[in-house]
């Protein structure tokens, strides 16, 4: 794997084989491959958000995306990368905090590790998530239209109803999985932006029938998963994206005190969530 220190966002995950299973950030459809999420997932209504009687400017999937983070320590299979509060985040999120984001291979999996400790002396309060895409197809002979999200088990996803503008309505419907575990993709699924859904098993597969290489997202302690490419296009990627939480409710401008699904940690806390990508050559 190689990993660029913004956002410690991976930039290639590649077999013995040579084949490369992620996305590698053709702008024409999307820049990015896969970068990491904190504090905040989604949108903002309106771009802020209020705590303790103040207002705050966050953009979308909240600062992280755009900070370099620094090499904490590595070895021949793992590395951590490390940030900090500083000036800039303080102007936006108001809260000291330590973060680490680690890699580490163990053959053909990548274990990934969120740890944040709260410094500061009140309650913070956060989301936390991935955004990781894959190549689809995996395989140059195969097409997207051939290739399926398969969760590890049967399951029963409720749909997380979210606006036209892309934050939550309330509107949650069922969403009935092909043979309880299955998502055949069609690049008309993402027309609306992201498919977001929770109650789902926490371990899904992107494959094909027709091909042999595939890849593994398991996410124990995130409780949505969002698939998504670009609107409206026929992107050759799928993003498979565990959250800890949701985007501002539609019309809400959220105080993150309250806001439902928010992590909240205390002073001196430590809160760590670990998942997983898996690659089958």
């Amino acid at each position: 794997m190689e990993i660029s220190p913004v956002a410690a966002e991976l930039m290639s995950i590649k077999d013995s084989c040579g084949t490369e299973y992620l996305w590698q950030g053709d702008p024409s459809y999307w820049a990015r491959r896969a970068f990491n999420i904190f504090p905040y997932v989604g949108r903002l209504t309106d771009g802020c958000y209020n705590y303790a009687g103040a207002r705050y400017k966050m953009r979308i999937h909240g600062f992280l995306p755009e900070t370099e983070m620094s090499v904490e320590s590595a070895t021949e299979d793992s590395v951590c990368y490390f940030m900090r509060d500083n000036g800039t985040t303080l102007k936006s999120y108001p809260f000291p905090f330590e973060l680490r984001i680690s890699y580490a291979l163990a053959g053909c999996r990548i274990d990934v590790s969120f740890d944040v400790r709260n410094t500061g002396g009140e309650s913070m309060y956060f989301g936390a998530g991935g955004h990781p895409g894959f190549r689809t197809p995996i395989e140059d002979q195969l097409a997207f239209g051939d290739y399926c999200l398969e969760f590890a088990e049967n399951c029963s996803p409720v749909l997380v109803g979210m606006s036209d503008t892309c934050y939550v309505n309330g509107l949650d419907t069922d969403y009935p999985l092909l043979n309880g575990t299955t998502i055949p993709l069609r690049h008309d699924l993402f027309d609306n932006d992201a498919i977001i859904l929770r109650n789902v098993f926490r371990k899904v597969t992107l494959r094909s029938g027709k091909g042999t290489k595939s890849v593994t997202v398991s996410f124990p302690d995130m409780p949505f998963v969002g698939f998504w490419h670009w609107p409206k296009k026929d992107a050759p990627y799928i993003c498979v994206e565990p959250w800890t939480s949701l985007p501002s409710r539609d019309g809400v401008v959220e105080d993150i005190a309250t806001q439902p699904d928010l992590i909240s940690l205390e002073p001196g806390g430590c809160y760590i969530n670990k998942w997983s990508i898996e690659v089958h050559p």
